[in-house]
């Protein structure tokens, strides 16, 4: 191949590139005004039904004008799509919230949400598809394995929650509780019923794009079995992440059993040889999180791990059946609040 050859390639893959970029700026662009339109018209609509007195007369005003606009500009403004754009407008009624998620989230992304019936779950769903730029493929899969349940944040009271979402969505400030989860699902690491802590370390290697995916937005892997020399003796960090949000390293120590709280004086020690050996200026303190199949409510409340930096969590290799899952879920929310409830009480 001569020179020209190797330019005229060059010079075609550069043009390729261009027009590829603009092409997805354009659908992007055309996306962004699609959704504004679809929730502009749900407005009017909605405005125009609560004029009614009749629930009769709302239904007949969708009816006709889905006729009428189905004729002139196709299925997309069925009976159906207006029913939805209905729905949109009156779960997202502020305009500027959607302009700016709109950037980011397609309709499809808006169709799975507007049917969330909880504001604080739809709303955390709504932010962190826009912060981590979630397709709908996965926003539907971090639907269906309960993400919002599973983060640290669910256990907080409502209002908590509300304020950290809007320091979210105002300021992307994101909070460790918006990231730490109870429990981690790792399915995908094919694990069997019977494994070594180091079979369990060596999958999360092979798997480790799956992982930072579950851990959530702003990991990077950092090292594994980090040794730390203190005095005569060696210690291991089983993995070491650090979180680009958070601006913090992130120790993570696997057990295979159920926590003990000695593990509690384990972490500490590496989180303090962390803070002393690693730590920059400009970071907020190390954090721990330490993964095991089971644990005790009481013996992590008396234990106060939160004032160390301390995360316990347990992780499951196999996704139980929803059901099993959400009651589960439901009952570590529950016990939660419940405390908190009672510390604010005494």
């Amino acid at each position: 191949m001569n020179k020209d050859t190797v330019i005229k390639q060059d010079l075609f893959n550069e043009i390729k590139s261009l027009i590829e970029q603009a092409r997805s700026d354009v659908a992007a662009s055309v996306n962004a005004q699609l959704t504004l339109l679809y929730w502009q018209i749900g407005k009017r609509v909605r405005d125009e039904i609560l004029k009614g007195e009749r629930a009769e007369y709302g239904e007949q005003i969708v009816v006709s004008l889905a006729r009428q606009l189905e004729q002139e500009y196709g299925r997309g403004f069925s009976h159906k799509n207006l029913r939805h754009m209905l729905r949109f407008a009156e779960v997202f009624p502020d305009e500027a919230i959607v302009s700016a998620l709109r950037r980011q989230l397609s309709w499809t992304h808006f169709r799975i949400l507007i049917y969330l019936d909880d504001p604080l779950k739809r709303d955390f769903y709504a932010e962190m598809c826009r912060l981590e730029r979630w397709s709908t493929r996965t926003l539907q899969a971090r639907l269906d394995s309960m993400l919002f349940e599973r983060t640290a944040l669910s256990k907080k009271p409502d209002e908590l929650i509300g304020h950290e979402i809007t320091a979210l969505r105002d300021k992307d400030w994101l909070t460790p509780d918006l990231l730490l989860k109870d429990p981690y699902i790792l399915d995908f690491l094919g694990l069997k019923d019977r494994y070594l802590e180091k079979d369990l370390e060596d999958a999360i290697l092979r798997e480790i794009e799956n992982f930072l995916l579950e851990l959530g937005a702003g990991f990077t892997f950092v090292a594994r079995q980090k040794r730390l020399q203190i005095d005569n003796d060696d210690y291991y960090i089983d993995l070491l992440f650090y979180n680009r949000k958070l601006k913090r390293l992130v120790a993570i120590d696997l057990k295979l059993g159920e926590f003990h709280p000695e593990y509690k004086g384990q972490m500490e020690l590496y989180l303090r040889w962390l803070t002393k050996y690693e730590h920059e200026a400009d970071e907020t303190p190390p954090l721990g999180i330490i993964l095991c199949t089971g644990k005790k409510h009481e013996q992590i409340e008396l234990l106060e791990l939160d004032q160390s930096g301390i995360h316990v969590a347990e992780y499951l290799t196999v996704l139980p059946p929803r059901e099993i899952l959400q009651a589960k879920l439901h009952k570590a929310i529950e016990i939660a609040r419940n405390r908190l409830i009672t510390e604010a009480s005494e």
